[in-house]
């Protein structure tokens, strides 16, 4: 089965943000890791269940999965995401140094 995957506009804005940190450290590893980034979303086509459930999970009011995206050393990040029916909801995308997603944070 393959599952449609979209972003939140949050989600978006996280991968921005993030390229644009990484561009003012290293343009040609900026774009390097969006590339990376958008092959690891859209893997979410196939599978996605077979991504853990992300911790805090436990304290949202439904189950959120991760997918673990690591270019480089200092430069992991999870995809945090939901699944429904035949559809893939990427919710954010975090820092693994990061807090864990809070309700406020989490984009429906």
């Amino acid at each position: 089965m393959i599952f449609q995957v979209s972003l939140s506009p949050s989600a978006i804005v996280d991968a921005e943000e993030a390229y644009l940190w990484l561009k003012e450290q290293n343009q040609e590893f900026a774009d390097t890791w969006f590339n990376g980034l958008t092959e690891a979303i859209n893997s979410l086509e196939k599978l996605p269940a077979r991504c853990p459930v992300a911790p805090e999970s436990k304290e949202l009011d439904r189950e959120v999965r991760q997918l673990l995206y690591r270019k480089s050393k200092g430069t992991s990040y999870r995809i945090l995401f939901g699944i429904s029916g035949g559809e893939v909801y990427v919710y954010r995308i975090r820092h693994t140094a990061q807090q864990y997603l809070s309700q406020e944070e989490l984009d429906v």
